[in-house]
């Protein structure tokens, strides 16, 4: 959510900034924030104005019932009363009013940074930097599930019976590496001076509304029925929401989480068949990486946090690359995003296996997380980043490290997850 002040002063550069994420629609926001606010603003005065008349006569009426003169009190006390009648409309109109701003002022997208490419969706990202050789065996590539299968290591007729599509059973080996790969990546990011979480795993709706737009919302999170609860789509919002209407010391920033959580998300819409098996699903594992700052900090951090990422993978012998989210492929809360995408040898292209994100105060904002600094207070900057959610990570680590005879190789920093194993030798 963008500060009031700065909309007030600059209403053409957020129109212009709402143009570039082509949403066109939301554009006339502005205006009607800016007429309600001017509305606010003035009968605001006038309350303020009448309060200090009240007082003033309330005043009056201790002095003149103290003289007796109790005909010129009762008066004035008509008066008071005509003005608390007059001061109670104002004020319920106020509360009117403010709900009316935060209702649009929540649609309005946080300012794009100016590095941000401006294109219409993902397919106009752009491409930052490779990290690693994309290598295409000369021997085929099986789809994942069907690697899997030949450990015994997935059943997805069993899991659509028990809870339909978009769920799965993981089993043997490759459940054995699906956890290892979460436990390395926990310790990567320890190692790395990130604390590790465990945080909750519902929250309620004013952290979803705090942490997310309400188009994501609606797109992603299941409600708990008769409750007021949500299931996290990724830890990153129990743990942004962990801050919620606080005051930070300046002295203590920033704070840098590491988080493991199950997600799950609704994932609407109609998928091709490369986003079948275990890739779009509704219930998946995820580490994740959240940072408070300084605001003059959350730039270094971003750059940090998605070489996190590309790190971690690098270490299983998996490529990757990095991509520049372009303005109509940010969610409405985000300054800057980084898509890491690794390399599928049996596709011959890139996939999405994690977003780096820098909110700069737009969440902070909504969650009332304000720092007290040497010059006073300031809203936090909010910084956020995948570090792997298997099992579509699973699907980058089985292809890339496949052998021709089905067995696939444990790159050494993952032996220690599985018991030591140097490869894993499939059943059929």
């Amino acid at each position: 959510m963008l500060d009031m002040k700065f909309l007030r002063e600059n209403p053409d550069q957020v129109k212009e900034n709402i143009k570039k994420k082509f949403q066109d629609h939301k554009v006339k926001f502005v205006d009607e924030v800016l007429s309600l606010d001017k509305e606010n603003r003035a009968l605001k005065q006038k309350a303020d104005d009448m309060r200090a008349q009240r007082n003033a006569l309330s005043k009056q009426i201790g002095t003149l019932m103290s003289k007796g003169l109790k005909e010129e009190a009762n008066e004035i006390k008509e008066k008071v009363q005509a003005m608390a009648e007059d001061l109670k409309a104002a004020e319920e109109r106020e509360v009117v009013l403010l709900e009316e701003i935060r209702e649009r002022m929540m649609q309005i997208p946080n300012i794009i940074h100016s590095s941000v490419p401006i294109g219409k969706d993902d397919s106009e990202n752009v491409e930052l930097q490779k990290y690693g050789e994309p290598i295409v065996p000369d021997f085929e590539i099986p789809y994942h599930t069907d690697i899997m299968n030949r450990f015994d290591g997935i059943d997805l007729e069993s899991a659509r019976k028990v809870a339909g599509n978009g769920f799965y059973y993981l089993m043997g080996d490759i459940a054995r590496l699906h956890s290892a790969v979460v436990s390395y990546a926990r310790d990567f990011m320890i190692d790395r001076g990130f604390t590790y979480v465990v945080p909750p795993f519902m929250i309620r709706s004013d952290v979803v509304t705090g942490v997310m737009s309400f188009s994501e919302m609606e797109n992603m999170m299941y409600k708990i029925e008769g409750e007021d609860l949500y299931l996290i789509g990724t830890s990153e919002h129990s743990m942004i929401g962990k801050f919620i209407d606080t005051i930070l010391e300046e002295k203590n920033l920033p704070y840098t989480y590491t988080s493991y959580s199950p997600c799950f998300r609704k994932e609407k819409g109609a998928h091709g068949i490369e986003e079948r098996g275990v890739y779009r699903i509704h219930q998946f594992e995820k580490q994740e990486m959240i940072v408070v700052c300084k605001p003059e900090e959350s730039a270094d951090w971003f750059v940090k946090l998605y070489t996190n990422t590309v790190d971690l993978f690098r270490s299983l012998d998996i490529p990757v690359r990095t991509l520049e989210c372009c303005s109509g492929d940010l969610a409405d809360l985000k300054n800057k995003s980084v898509d890491v995408e690794a390399w599928s040898p049996r596709q011959k292209k890139y996939f999405e296996v994690g977003s780096c994100s820098n909110l700069t105060d737009a969440q902070a904002r909504r969650l009332k997380i304000r720092v007290n600094g040497e010059n006073g207070k300031y809203f936090a900057h909010t910084l956020n980043n995948t570090v792997v959610a298997p099992p579509r990570m699973l699907i980058a680590f089985l292809e890339n490290n496949l052998n021709e005879d089905g067995s696939v190789n444990i790159p050494k920093v993952l032996q220690p997850y599985m018991g030591g194993k140097e490869k894993l030798i499939p059943k059929k």
